[in-house]
């Protein structure tokens, strides 16, 4: 068993329990809850597939069945570099279910280069792409790239009929599917492993390999479906690449909940308003970029309504108060968010909040998590009200620590 260096405390572990903010569950194990429960419910849905629970668990199974039979193990590190499909949640919960460390956010404007240096940093172990897919694909390919990553044992390739010679000349293994898996690879339960490896943007430095575990991403999907009152008849359509973690909160609030999320990766003439409105989202998951474009597209289109929509979260920047005020006017609540990779969606409004509340603010810390200002020249005092300051936050739904960052430990 391969052993990562984290900032998991014991004594706070204990606490997180006992309010309940951290519990006995996993991504893996809520969803295979879901199955058992409502087998036949959409969970999942892209633009060419839409499972059902029961579909989900049995190809996340087998899909966790083929890495364990390339001799993977628990804490060996999985990249996705895959565009918005289901599969790539598959592969998710797959890491969940067997306790190894998912990594996906290698995004589509990465180079080959990048996408290897960033796989050799974390040694990788298993890695599943699309042929033709990144930002230099119609020159490089990583397929051909294998052995520049001596870590990797398994490079699986979802299937792409434009491209697929890339693959298959490089040996490529094709992406497992939804059969019955056998019986070799048993669950990890454990909500506290590390799970998740997200790399930040790299604004300030070389990319940080973030690191969450089940529990410290479900305190933030716990705490949104409790404040927003989301339930298995939402639908969840997130505007936001699965490669970032807007998708991840995304995920997380349906496998609390029981809802359906539902991915976008519009196709040429398509507008992510035709996806709100053929998929019935009832909550929409996006950055303000994204609403002010579906804004000036109803305007063109002439349209008066955003069809079944009552949210829309917005994360990433501040929404200009006429963007908010606009949604507000259409029955739409905004849910101004701040929040990052390391402690995710973690500071909101709530529906209750007024409307001036929603407009200028981002709202309060959620429930598991603590927000303070402190002074800039003197980290241990607080800041005065009305004074600059540095955020500094603590709670259940910070994560574990940076990959490989033993000096900052």
């Amino acid at each position: 068993m391969q052993n990562i260096l984290t900032l998991h405390n014991p004594q706070h572990a204990r606490d997180y329990y006992l309010s309940g903010i951290w519990q006995q569950e996993t991504l893996y194990t809520l969803a295979r809850r879901h199955a058992r429960e409502r087998p036949t419910a959409y969970a999942l849905r892209d633009d060419d597939v839409r499972l059902t629970w029961r579909e989900v668990v049995d190809w996340a199974d087998s899909v966790a069945e083929a890495l364990h039979c390339q001799g993977l193990k628990s804490g060996d590190r999985v990249g996705i570099w895959l565009p918005n499909v289901v599969q790539a949640s598959i592969v998710f919960l797959a890491c969940s279910r067997n306790g190894y460390v998912c990594c996906p956010s290698l995004h589509q404007n990465y180079t080959v280069d990048e996408i290897c240096t960033l796989l050799n940093r974390i040694q990788c172990r298993a890695l599943f792409a699309m042929a033709g897919y990144g930002a230099d694909a119609s020159q490089s390919s990583v397929f051909s790239r294998v052995n520049d990553i001596p870590t990797l044992r398994a490079i699986y390739a979802l299937s792409n009929a434009k491209k697929e010679d890339d693959a298959t000349a490089a040996g490529a293994l094709s992406f497992p599917g939804r059969q019955a898996p056998l019986a070799g690879a048993h669950a990890d339960l454990n909500p506290d492993k590390i799970v998740y490896l997200a790399f930040t943007s790299g604004t300030t430095g070389q990319p940080k390999g973030v690191m969450h575990s089940d529990n410290t991403l479900l305190a933030n999907g716990r705490a949104l479906v409790d404040d927003w009152r989301q339930t298995a008849d939402t639908t969840l359509l997130t505007l936001s690449p699965m490669s970032h973690h807007i998708g991840t909160v995304a995920l997380e609030q349906v496998l609390v909940s029981g809802a359906e999320l539902v991915m976008t990766n519009l196709r040429a003439g398509k507008q992510a308003l035709d996806r709100i409105l053929e998929t019935g989202a009832t909550y929409v998951m996006g950055v303000p970029t994204h609403a002010m474009d579906i804004l000036q597209a109803m305007r063109d289109g002439n349209v008066s309504s955003l069809g079944e929509v009552s949210t829309f979260y917005m994360a990433g920047a501040a929404i200009p108060q006429e963007v908010a005020q606009r949604f507000l006017s259409l029955g739409v609540t905004p849910q101004n968010v701040y929040g990052m990779t390391e402690n995710g969606s973690h500071n909101y409004t709530i529906p209750s909040d007024s409307a001036d509340t929603i407009v200028s603010t981002c709202g309060r810390a959620c429930r598991g998590y603590e927000v303070r200002l402190w002074n800039r020249d003197n980290p241990d005092v607080e800041a005065e009200i009305g004074e600059v300051g540095e955020i500094g936050g603590r709670g259940g739904l910070l994560m574990l620590g940076y990959f490989g960052n033993q000096g900052g430990h």
